[in-house]
């Protein structure tokens, strides 16, 4: 609007001067500089304004054609600025627009320059540097700096021979280098370099060939790293892991490390001697391929319980279990149990000893010392009954005389003399009393050991005594099941004497066992009630006859054909002992169950 006043204002000052001529000229600059610097819409209303102010000055008294030629080139001129206009104004716009979006793209790249700049030189222990096509440093960050000692001045246009020590580039090192990564693209590798000063480090380094869009090669960009101590370090490590498994190897006992899942992680030599079975295959599989069942069925079970309750029964402690080859032998050993932690993951160490050859000794001993005591046993036998008919004679001979002369006094005329009757068998009787003394007192001098009692666990008390019972049931095809309630199942007892009470009835049933078809022993133990623990042993044996139950647990009674009778005599006699009892239950055909009971620690 303001322009247009203006124009029509110069228009009206030039009005003398060309009179009704050139009616529109002012205000086609008018619409032009409207439109360029406004927009078409404004130009439009520029453009009616000026057509107005255009017949005012015309000064004629009626419209006639001239007047409206004019008044349409006008339009028509006007019409044109204002396309033509609007297309400069179109690509004026675009222009400014790729100008700002090119400024705001070198903004983003000199920012990213700069930060790109900011990483190179803050990479610690990195030196990236770029050479050109001959090798000469170009580029050269902080990192360089830091590692080699050359500072930026100093490096750039240096040859990057002067990084290498003598003896490589007298191999021609560093030419060959920048080959390879020329026809290869990239190579990696390790190697000595020098510091300023002369000294030398081990490097690893990369070199990459770089290259245009044309393929042409630019240069070089290298990165290298101090990898002296990190590599020293390592072969520490190694050297640290080399001793520890000599010494391992050289370890008698047998070593499995398994994971929180039971997945075995190692197998020493040892463990393979014992087992059969070489490392290749048995890691990653699960620890329960080494144990006979029940274990192997039940050790994901106590695994898992300890993962979650933190509850402590083996770890740290040892304990006698069996094992089993890889032939499917069993075999006793001690298992002592270790836990380390790597972070979250639990790690678990087992140490093995076999028991076997330890188990045949004492076996051996056992049944050498069995026989030295049968033959003390008739010694004594023979020197009591010698003691017997010594300590016996007289008082037996004393009674006898003295009732042979009562008797002769009967015998003889009425007139008896019963003062002299009285005193014989007074004394026939108090020779009988000094006899039965006699003998209580041999009795009380046999049966004089006591018992020493202390609290046992007692599924400890029967793994060791199993240990020694069963060498050599599985190869008889004897199969043994296991059932002993809770750990924490404790007893007051002497540990050997009810050892040799278990013994003793699984070697009974073993060959109980001898003539069936299928072989099965199982062992037990439980609560028996609040006061007391109950032990049971059966077999799948033939069974034993009802009618001589009673007669099992006395002396001399035996169903063996070369039996002495004395076993389970004995085995009452410390069960008994113990506070406890002892007694059978048959299926005749189907087995016999031995079950004993034992007083409960408080």
């Amino acid at each position: 609007m303001i322009s247009v006043l203006i124009a029509a204002i110069l228009r009206l000052m030039m009005d003398p001067f060309i009179g009704e001529r050139a009616a529109y000229l002012p205000f086609t600059l008018v619409v032009l500089i409207t439109v360029l610097w406004c927009g078409p819409g404004p130009a439009l209303l520029t453009s009616v304004l000026s057509l107005c102010f255009g017949f005012l000055f015309a000064q004629s008294e009626s419209v006639g054609m001239s007047e409206l030629v004019q008044s349409t080139l006008f339009l028509a001129t006007a019409g044109g600025i204002i396309t033509v206009g609007e297309i400069a104004n179109t690509y004026r716009r675009k222009l400014i627009q790729t100008n700002l979006e090119s400024q705001r793209r070198a903004e983003q790249f000199a920012q990213a320059a700069e930060e790109l700049n900011l990483l190179i030189d803050g990479t610690p222990g990195l030196a990236i540097y770029m050479l050109d096509p001959s090798g000469r440093v170009v580029i050269w960050n902080k990192g360089a700096q830091r590692l080699s000692g050359w500072s930026e001045e100093e490096a750039l246009g240096k040859h990057t021979s002067i990084f290498y020590p003598a003896p490589l580039l007298a191999a021609g090192r560093p030419e060959t280098d920048l080959a390879q990564a020329r026809s290869e693209g990239r190579i990696e590798g390790e190697g000595w370099r020098l510091h300023k000063d002369g000294t030398t480090f081990l490097a690893a380094f990369s070199i990459t060939a770089l290259y245009d869009e044309k393929g042409s090669l630019r240069g070089f960009a290298e990165i290298v790293s101090d990898i002296t101590r990190r590599r020293a370090d390592e072969n520490a490590l190694l050297a640290r892991e080399s001793l520890l498994t000599s010494i391992l190897s050289t370890v008698p006992d047998a070593m499995v490390v398994i994971d929180a899942h039971g997945v075995i992680l190692s197998f020493s030599d040892a463990a393979q001697t014992m087992f059969g079975y070489e490392a290749q295959e048995v890691v990653g599989r699960n620890i329960s391929i080494l144990m006979p069942a029940p274990d192997c069925h039940r050790h994901d079970l106590y695994l898992r319980r300890y993962l979650e309750t933190g509850e402590k029964r083996i770890i740290g402690k040892g304990r006698v279990v069996f094992a089993q080859r890889k032939n499917g032998t069993t075999f006793p050993v001690t298992l002592s149990i270790g836990e380390a932690r790597d972070g979250e993951q639990h790690i678990f160490t087992g140490f093995l000893q076999d028991l076997t050859e330890r188990l045949q000794a004492e076996e051996r001993l056992e049944s050498l010392q069995s026989e030295l005591i049968h033959v003390s046993r008739i010694s004594a036998m023979g020197a009591m009954a010698s003691t017997l008919a010594h300590e016996l004679n007289q008082p037996i001979a004393a009674v006898v005389n003295y009732v042979q002369a009562a008797h002769n006094q009967i015998a003889g005329p009425q007139d008896w003399d019963l003062a002299a009757m009285r005193e014989a068998l007074d004394d026939a009787a108090r020779n009988a009393l000094r006899a039965g003394q006699i003998v209580r007192r041999l009795r009380a001098f046999v049966t004089m050991g006591t018992v020493e009692r202390t609290v046992e666990t007692l599924p400890s008390v029967i793994n060791e005594a199993c240990a020694l019972a069963l060498m050599g049931a599985r190869e008889q095809g004897v199969h043994t099941y296991f059932d002993l309630g809770p750990d924490a199942l404790t007893v007051l007892a002497d540990r050997i004497q009810i050892q040799q009470v278990i013994i003793n009835l699984i070697r009974n049933a073993c060959e109980a066992m001898a003539d069936s078809a299928e072989r099965r022993l199982r062992i037990e133990a439980h609560p028996y009630g609040t006061e007391f623990a109950r032990v049971t042993i059966s077999d799948s044996g033939c069974g034993i006859a009802p009618a001589i139950h009673d007669q099992l647990f006395k002396a001399f009674s035996s169903t063996k054909p070369d039996g002495m009778g004395l076993g389970l005599s004995i085995c009452r006699t410390i069960i008994e002992a113990h506070e406890g009892k002892i007694w059978l239950e048959t299926r005749e055909g189907r087995g016999t169950s031995f079950h004993f009971t034992l007083p409960r620690a408080k």
